[in-house]
């Protein structure tokens, strides 16, 4: 940087010959270095693409210019030069004196980058100015020597310079790129305004809680003139934007072209985004991380998966080959259907546990087990030896299908939560089978059931002092004296319409409470069954509540039926979104194959609270997230309701920082309090932080144990379980 006595001088430097001409003296920014020796440094502000904005941002711009043109010579063509590496170190360094800046990766290339486009105009400015006629076209003569600017050039310099842009393949590019910006298309009209001043121009104006605007609704903003009128065809490709935004998917915007691309149909290239600006890139705008090329050892790793994965696929292809040939051969009548009915199961819906035999024999899921004559799956017979099974809780993600889903094409057992498959009968147990066995996990059961069944079980004598589940306590006593202590024991639970949107009934079965009693995984029975409880003592009849809070059913929209029956998601959506007369708040505890989280929606305002005990982003579930912007934007449809352009492609999802689960179980139970403590806030909105009265890094088991107490309290005073 030069000294402050360099700086001292008068801003017009001598005069050279073309004194006439001269209308402004050279911009070095004096008050800058004086501030600076005062300790006095300036803040600069960032908007969401990472862009600068602010009262200062003209400011650093223009100093930004000064230091280019006093550290970087004229005759440097490429500014990607490694030589200028010192010189670049400089500028970053003078910078960070003066304005209060990250000194992080992210800013420093932001401001080298607007520094490259500062020299590049820089050279260009003098080109025009000095080497060319008014005509734009190059002089013959030698021009003389900018005086004026001896601060910055030398004259050798300004020899090699004149040198550099006589050069005929200079002149040809030159003479190219005059032509192709001398008339475009849609002219930009704001001056040296900027798109990122731009759009914080608007938001201020309209007072906008939104932190940016669609790249398409900057772009036709940019180009409105002084008049407020804006041209035919530049509408025309706003209003085509406006329409491509509701059938594009956020997915397919980013990984092929964006709407303002695809209604303008120009060659595009990679790392641009149109209608933002300098500094937006396609990561900041869509906030994913820059792919890279994969190197050759991953590219080795990720063929030998695929070449295990076609393995896998021909055995699963043999496989159902040998099932077709089996289910071939049964004969459809009533007598041979019969044969589905096994004598070793009880008949009827039992509670059981899944397992695999390859490549380990393991435990990999939960469910029930349908033993009726006659049954059959997705209107075809069941297979020899094999019996219909719905599938309520996995425990290994990556568990195959012991007979793949030809109808859903599903495979793996993850997606198949809430639907029917075929298991082989040795590998289903009923759960007192698995007792018997002597299944480590429940031997303390087994020593209770020893005693008399109305003992209490050995791990509830509390410690003193100590927190007594006393309704856990009370329910087990009172299934373990009852026919739920039988395999295939299950209770129906009436739901009606006002919960779900529909009349249904939930079963619960052995399984599920055992899973609240060994606080184990839950399934979607527990789920609805404590949905249900909040309804009965917080909602029903209080007007208030019931008007504001609503929930979507896990058992009409979950996973595997988002993958196979995406219409039929979307209109249950819909139609839960259009009983909405006022601003409501929809909870749906969603399951992705094995994690329970919860979605709270507000289709009104277009927003989604997404609150997950394992801090998960929303882009993890890109099939769940695709679905509820779908829905929603039909819902805007069907009701007519005019949103803001600004907002058009917009829907709002929010990462609300609740409080994160330690283990791998809890999850359902973190679901199912944070619906309580939402119902009980009885607010539409929630604070991204949470609630302040429930804040806390982590829930305590003392706070889930009330939630399981809830639950059993609930089921007692029903009087599901009696003796």
């Amino acid at each position: 940087m030069a000294s402050d006595q360099e700086n001292s001088q008068d801003a017009n430097a001598p005069d050279d010959t073309s004194e006439k001409e001269i209308t402004r003296g050279i911009t070095i920014m004096k008050s800058i270095i004086r501030d600076r020796d005062k300790a006095v440094t300036y803040n600069v502000n960032w908007n969401a693409d990472n862009q600068l904005i602010g009262s200062n941002a003209a400011k650093l711009a223009s100093y930004i210019g000064t230091l280019v043109r006093m550290h970087i010579p004229i005759t440097a063509t490429r500014w990607s030069n490694k030589e200028l590496g010192s010189a670049k170190d400089k500028i970053w360094t003078e910078i960070l004196r003066s304005f209060n800046i990250e000194d992080t990766t992210i800013r420093k290339k932001y401001i080298l980058q607007l520094a490259g486009k500062r020299h590049r105009g820089w050279r260009t400015f003098l080109t025009n100015k000095y080497l060319k006629d008014k005509e734009k076209n190059f002089v013959e003569y030698d021009p003389e020597y900018p005086v004026k600017y001896a601060i910055f050039i030398t004259e050798e310099e300004w020899v090699a310079f004149v040198a550099q842009r006589r050069d005929e393949n200079f002149k040809k590019v030159s003479a190219t790129n005059r032509e192709r910006a001398s008339n475009p298309t849609y002219a930009y009209k704001k001056g040296r305004l900027g798109y990122a001043r731009l759009e914080e121009k608007i938001l201020d104006e309209t007072k906008s809680d939104a932190t940016s605007l669609p790249p398409h609704v900057l772009w036709k903003e940019a180009r409105v003139g002084k008049d407020g009128t804006v041209r035919d065809d530049v509408q025309h490709i706003y209003d085509e934007c406006e329409t491509l935004s509701q059938s594009i998917s956020t997915a397919e915007d980013q990984e092929n072209r964006s709407v303002l691309s695809r209604a303008l149909n120009v060659p595009e290239y990679p790392g641009r985004v149109r209608g933002k600006g300098h500094g937006c890139t396609p990561t900041s705008l869509y906030k994913n991380p820059r792919r890279r090329n994969p190197s050759n050892q991953e590219v080795m790793e990720t063929l030998q998966a695929l070449q295990a994965q076609v393995l896998q696929l021909q055995k699963d292809n043999e496989r159902y080959r040998c099932m077709e040939k089996c289910s071939s051969q049964l004969k459809e009548t009533s007598e041979k259907a019969s044969i589905n009915c096994q004598n070793k199961f009880p008949e009827g819906i039992s509670s059981c546990q899944l397992y695999l035999s390859s490549p380990t024999y393991r435990l990999v899921g939960k469910g029930k087990v349908h033993n009726t004559s006659g049954d059959l799956l997705h209107h075809r017979p069941l297979p020899d030896g094999h019996l219909k099974v719905s599938v309520d809780v996995v425990l290994d993600k990556d568990a195959l299908l012991p007979i793949p889903d030809i109808v859903s094409e599903t495979t793996l057992l993850r997606d198949a939560i809430g639907s029917f498959v075929a298991w082989p009968l040795d590998l289903i147990f009923i759960d007192d089978e698995v007792f018997a066995q002597g299944s480590q996990q429940l031997s303390q059961k087994i020593g209770s059931r020893q005693k008399n069944k109305r003992d209490l079980p050995v791990k509830y004598l509390p410690k003193k002092g100590a927190f007594v589940p006393r309704y856990q306590i009370s329910l087990e006593t009172l299934v373990d004296s009852s026919d739920m202590a039988t395999a295939g024991a299950i209770r129906l639970l009436d739901m009606e319409e006002d919960i779900f949107g529909y009349s249904c009934t939930e079963t619960i079965g052995k399984e599920d409470l055992e899973h609240i009693f060994r606080h184990q995984e839950l399934g979607v029975g527990v789920i609805h069954t404590y949905i249900r409880f909040l309804y009965d003592n917080f909602m029903r009849g209080n007007d208030q509540l019931s008007n504001r809070f609503r929930f979507v059913s896990s058992s009409l929209v979950n996973k595997a039926l988002i993958c196979r029956e995406p219409d039929s998601c979307r209109e249950y959506l819909v139609k839960r979104f259009m009983a909405s007369s006022t601003n409501n708040l929809y909870l749906w505890p969603y399951n992705s194959g094995c994690h329970w989280l919860l979605l709270a929606i507000d289709p009104l305002k277009e927003v989604v609270y997404f609150l997950n005990s394992i801090d998960g982003e929303w882009t993890n579930y890109p099939d769940m997230k695709q679905l509820v912007d779908t829905s929603i934007k039909v819902f805007r449809s069907q009701r007519q309701a005019r949103v803001p352009r600004t907002k058009s492609s917009n829907i709002t999802w929010i990462k609300v920082q609740c409080p994160l689960q330690r283990n791998g179980i809890d999850c359902g139970y973190f679901v199912m309090r944070f619906m309580r403590e939402i119902i009980n806030m009885n607010q539409i909105e929630i604070p991204i932080t949470y609630f302040d009265e429930y804040k806390c890094a982590h829930y305590t088991r003392l706070q889930l144990e009330q939630i399981k107490e809830e639950l059993c309290q609930y089921f007692i005073e029903k009087r599901l379980i009696s003796i």
